[in-house]
């Protein structure tokens, strides 16, 4: 199986994913025509559509790849996905003939209240919940609805490859140093993904152990984020320490 992220708009990631015989899918296809030129390009067939929630920066071209390609297009209940062919619910596996894989959905209400991730094959789709370094805002959710999201991923095996929905690596390891500046980890981190951007080259797929040693929304039991927290009004419950850290990302550099 071979993994590419296609960029796309201003900071998305399409991912897709094929055999070697030439099948694939693709998640959270916001632009056809992104799609379109990478088939092409690689002289593939696409056999399915995944998407994760129903933000148009990820739906918006699944219409068109289901019309012109025939695919079935995999999505949480959400009456907003139009674009729907086949529904899941929390648990559902998909099994995939072409190219041949499985995914576990996981249901990771935070950034909306339907969003789902795919697990399986050693990989994360896990669309605008977790990011590199970083989580998605909360539009729709709850901050404990978010870190339950994030706790249910962070358990996952640490070798899984996350496949995060946009390239906001930097951004977010600008908040997080402020938070562990001493993470000797994250530095690391920091300058291997500056040393990627510097290339014009992807920060992500990245090991969920990176992200468990670096990312501070997965680290609120940390003893430097609690401290971190608490000199930002924190009660120093796990759901308040993620709050806190949600709601000072949200204004950072503001």
């Amino acid at each position: 199986m071979h993994l590419v992220p296609l960029p796309a708009l201003s900071d998305n990631y399409i991912w897709l994913l094929h055999d070697d015989a030439g099948d694939a899918l693709v998640v959270d296809p916001g632009d056809a025509s992104v799609v379109e030129h990478a088939l092409a390009a690689r002289g593939l067939r696409l056999r399915a559509v995944l998407l994760t929630h129903h933000h148009p920066d990820h739906v918006d071209g699944a219409a068109a790849l289901r019309t012109r390609h025939g695919v079935p297009v995999h999505a949480p209940h959400d009456p907003r996905i139009t674009a729907a062919t086949h529904r899941h619910d929390d648990g559902d596996t998909l099994a995939l003939p072409a190219p041949t894989a499985h995914f576990e959905v996981l249901a990771v209400p935070g950034h909306t209240t339907s969003h789902v991730a795919y697990a399986g094959a050693g990989l994360l789709f896990c669309g605008d919940t977790l990011f590199s370094l970083g989580c998605g805002r909360l539009f729709e959710g709850t901050p404990a609805q978010m870190l339950a999201s994030l706790d249910r991923l962070a358990a996952l095996p640490e070798d899984t490859l996350m496949c995060c929905g946009h390239e906001y690596t930097q951004a977010n390891g600008r908040f997080a140093h402020t938070v562990e500046p001493r993470n000797m980890a994250l530095s690391a981190r920091l300058r291997e993904v500056d040393d990627l951007r510097a290339q014009g080259l992807p920060t992500l797929p990245v090991s969920l152990a990176s992200e468990l040693a670096t990312n501070p929304f997965l680290r609120v039991d940390e003893e430097a984020v609690a401290d971190w927290c608490r000199k930002h009004g924190d009660d120093d419950d796990r759901v308040g320490r993620f709050a806190a850290l949600r709601r000072a990302k949200d204004h950072f550099g503001a």
